[in-house]
């Protein structure tokens, strides 16, 4: 008989997506598992314990380090740190004007200059960040969405420079635009356009770029604005449903473009939940692939996935105390399976990383992969009751809301009407209410304060940067061959009025040093700008 030694600490136990926790997790409180059609070995399909038969055993994941800020030539600085320190991958964060199509000197990118990313207005500023960086031997991650064509033609055009060859390249840009009108807001032209643009870097990049990741479809934003794990699968994977079928729309064969389709998730606090998320969502984009997309080629069904940790997890209170959340949230992230690792450091609630943090964050990932033990089995909490029960339900209830968004017309018409984003809003305002009542637990914040201030220093960028990017920017164009830039520029708002590829438009824009914010400016007279409706 079993004993039950003390009254329970809550009435109730479940998980952030609202799935009920019992006391123990056998087999009389879980659904049976068909090993072959639900799980099956690492490598085969569903992929529900790895894209790989080993998959650690034979390599890490890629410890891709986000960084970027201020000027090219301090994020450059940065990278070869990184570089130094043992990240194995690069990846960039662009300040705000470069993701919305501005300027440095726009009078709109006023005060949010190298803030927030680095400025990159032209190629100067692209050959200046990759500066003693081979760009055939690393592989480079870029976080960019409404201008990720721009920002690709860029990237290329410093290959040309560094006489590598496009085939040679390895990396991943975001190009995901329609998680911007659901969670973020850097958006600059209507879906339907931007969908062209998408499907255009998918075209270009199977013939030119063959081994580039053309889309990394982001639930890390749907999930920080508030989401629960469950809808962070959903609403990533419909959105993975959209892009397929606007690539299918333009006559895209799927079994050419979508080996080369990744995505970008969230690790979160709550360490079994996050394990069965990722074991899910790489089971149902599996079936989805195979069963509602046709595709044959294996390649086509494998769900491969960059993680960061939960950025909206970290405090400005005690931010020593980031370091534990941060590792538990990798711990979870290595045990899902990921493809490469994001580790967030300690004082990124309070400003930009400094280098030590950068640094803490770094020997956290290669704490867990040459210390813990967990790299070297694949799937390790495979037929834990709780983790099998986990995934499964998390596919369930996701796969429950895909069959509301298909009723609804679709993603598209789902973020037209804000039903995604009433959804992440109630299911935030849900969380918050439960902090302020203690029935979530947020050391430092609403437990376990301290008086002690944070002790932490702070990297600040320096407000002069902006007056010297804008200089940098007015000499770029007082030294370009002016003809050259209208000519380029005329011809790419010619074919945005028509239906050709406008890849090869872009790159010759940025060869002749048209700045990220004329080609932005080209495309707005061609399609205007999205204005967001109320979700209320």
């Amino acid at each position: 008989m079993a004993i039950k030694s003390h009254t329970e600490r809550r009435k109730r136990f479940e998980t952030s997506s609202g799935i009920d926790l019992p006391a123990d997790f056998n087999p009389s409180t879980t659904d049976p598992v068909d090993y072959d059609k639900d799980l099956n070995s690492p490598g085969d399909f569903p992929y529900t314990r790895g894209i790989y038969s080993n998959m650690y055993r034979g390599r890490l994941w890629t410890m891709r380090q986000y960084a970027g800020y201020a000027t090219a030539e301090e994020s450059n600085a940065r990278y070869k740190y990184l570089l130094a320190q043992g990240t194995t991958g690069l990846s960039v964060a662009f300040d705000l004007p470069t993701q919305i199509g501005l300027d440095s000197d726009d009078p709109l990118a006023s005060g949010e200059v190298g803030k927030v990313g680095v400025a990159i207005d032209s190629l100067e500023d692209m050959e200046r960040l990759f500066a003693g960086i081979p760009l055939d031997s690393v592989s480079t991650s870029m976080t960019i969405n409404a201008t990720a064509a721009t920002l690709l033609c860029l990237y290329l055009a410093v290959a040309r420079k560094q006489d590598v060859a496009f085939g040679q390249l390895k990396g991943t840009l975001q190009n995901d635009i329609l998680k911007e009108y659901i969670a973020r807001g850097t958006y600059i032209y209507p879906p339907r356009p931007s969908l062209r643009l998408v499907t255009d870097i998918f075209a270009f990049c199977s013939r030119e770029v063959p081994n580039w990741n053309t889309i990394s479809i982001s639930g890390y934003h749907i999930r920080e604005a508030g989401s629960t794990a469950v809808q962070e699968v959903a609403f990533t994977l419909a959105d993975g449903i959209t892009y397929v079928e606007a690539a299918l729309k333009a006559g895209l064969e799927v079994d050419d473009f979508a080996p080369r389709i990744s995505f970008f998730f969230n690790s979160h606090n709550n360490l079994l939940e996050e394990v069965a998320k990722f074991r899910a969502a790489r089971r149902l984009w599996a079936r989805i692939m195979r069963e509602r997309f046709k595709a044959r080629d294996p390649r086509s069904l494998m769900l491969r996935f960059h993680t960061q940790t939960a950025g909206s997890s970290l405090t400005a209170q005690q931010p020593e105390v980031n370091v534990v959340r941060t590792t538990l949230q990798a711990l979870a992230a290595v045990l899902g399976g990921t493809q490469s690792l994001h580790t967030n450091a300690m004082d990124e609630a309070l400003a930009l990383p400094s280098e030590d943090a950068a640094r803490v964050a770094l020997r956290t990932q290669q704490v867990i992969a040459h210390e813990s033990g967990v790299a070297d089995i694949a799937d390790p909490l495979a037929g834990s009751y709780a983790i099998e029960q986990l995934t499964s339900e998390i596919e369930d209830r996701a796969q429950k809301y895909l069959e509301k968004i298909d009723a609804v017309g679709g993603m598209l018409r789902a973020i037209e009407t804000g039903y995604v984003q009433r959804e992440i809003q109630e299911a935030a305002y849900r969380y918050q209410r439960a902090v302020e009542a203690e029935e979530a637990i947020v050391v430092g914040v609403n437990r376990f304060q301290s008086d002690e201030g944070t002790g932490v220093p702070t990297l600040r960028v320096d407000p002069a940067i902006e007056q010297q990017q804008i200089e940098r920017l007015q000499a770029v164009r007082s030294r370009r061959d002016a003809p050259a830039v209208d000519s380029a520029l005329a011809k790419l708002e010619e074919g945005a009025r028509g239906a050709e590829n406008l890849v090869p438009r872009i790159l010759e824009c940025v060869e002749a040093y048209a700045t990220v914010g004329e080609i932005s400016n080209r495309l707005r007279n061609v399609w205007g700008e999205y204005k967001e409706t109320s979700t209320v």
